[in-house]
C-alpha cells in the first residue's frame, strides 16, 4: 500500500474529488491526528454489484422491516456515529479534516448516506462519495443488530437502480467478504474505475419507499443493465 502526507498544500473538495478519480483517497492516523495521508492500496476492495450474497436470515430480517430506511437526511449525524468507538475498533480515522471535507462534498451533492431509523432515532447507517458510475463506500457504524447490514444492502439496491459500475469498498474485511467483496489489483481497479467514471450514476433513481422486496429483488439479479452516459 502506498502512503503519502499530504500537509503540504490545503486539500479542498475539488482536491479531494480528482483525487478519487485517480484512485486515491485520504486517511488520518486517528482522530487526534490533524494530518491526512493519501492512500492507494496495492489491493483495493470492491463489491461486485451484479454478485452480492445475502444471507437467508439478513433477507427475512430485511422483510420484517425492522427499520425505517432513509438517505442523506442527517450526514452529520452519520458521520459521528462512524467516528465512535466500537467493539474491536478503539481508535477512528475520521479526524476533524475528514469530518469537514466530506461534509463539503454532501453539501455539494458528491457524498450521500444510507440512515437505518428505529423510533426516530439513528442507529446505524454509512456515508459514501459519488463520482460518475463510482460509489466509494467510506464508513459504516450501528447500534443495533444488522442496521449496518441493511443499510448496505438497501445501498447496493439504489446503485443497481441508478446506473452505478463500482461500489468501492477500499479494504477487504471478512465482514465485506461475506457480501461477496473481493480485491483487484491496482491495475485492474484502475480499467474498473475508470469504466464507473464515464457512467452517470443517479443516486436518487429508487424511490426511498421501495418495498423491502423491490430491494431485495434489485441486488439478487446476476446481470448488470449497463451505464448512462447521458
Amino acid at each position: 500500500m502506498s502512503k503519502s502526507t499530504n500537509n503540504l498544500f490545503e486539500i479542498t473538495p475539488q482536491v479531494l474529488l480528482k483525487a478519487y478519480a485517480c484512485g486515491i483517497f485520504p486517511m488520518a492516523e486517528g482522530s487526534d491526528d490533524p494530518a491526512l495521508y493519501w492512500i492507494e492500496p496495492e489491493e483495493r476492495g470492491v463489491l461486485p454489484l451484479d454478485q452480492v450474497h445475502v444471507a437467508r436470515r439478513l433477507a427475512k430480517t430485511i422483510r420484517s422491516v425492522p427499520f425505517e430506511i432513509k438517505i442523506d437526511t442527517d450526514f452529520e449525524s452519520v458521520i459521528s456515529g462512524c467516528a465512535e468507538a466500537a467493539p474491536g475498533r478503539r481508535k477512528t480515522w475520521i479526524n476533524r479534516r475528514i469530518h469537514d471535507l466530506y461534509s463539503a462534498l454532501f453539501e455539494q451533492g458528491h457524498c450521500h448516506t444510507v440512515e437505518a431509523w428505529q423510533d426516530d432515532q439513528l442507529v446505524g447507517g454509512l456515508y459514501g462519495v459519488h463520482l460518475g458510475g463510482a460509489f466509494f463506500g467510506e464508513s459504516m457504524f450501528h447500534r443495533c443488530r444488522d442496521a449496518s447490514k441493511i443499510s448496505l444492502i438497501y445501498l447496493v439496491a439504489r446503485l443497481r437502480a441508478g446506473g452505478f459500475q463500482l461500489l468501492d469498498s477500499q479494504f477487504i474485511t471478512n465482514h465485506l467478504r461475506r457480501f461477496g467483496a473481493i480485491e483487484l489489483d491496482r491495475t485492474e481497479y484502475h480499467t474498473a474505475l475508470e469504466a464507473a467514471l464515464v457512467c452517470d450514476g443517479d443516486y436518487y433513481s429508487l424511490a426511498e419507499s421501495a418495498s423491502p422486496e423491490t430491494v431485495l429483488q434489485l441486488v439478487s439479479q446476476t446481470s448488470n443493465t449497463g451505464c448512462s452516459t447521458a
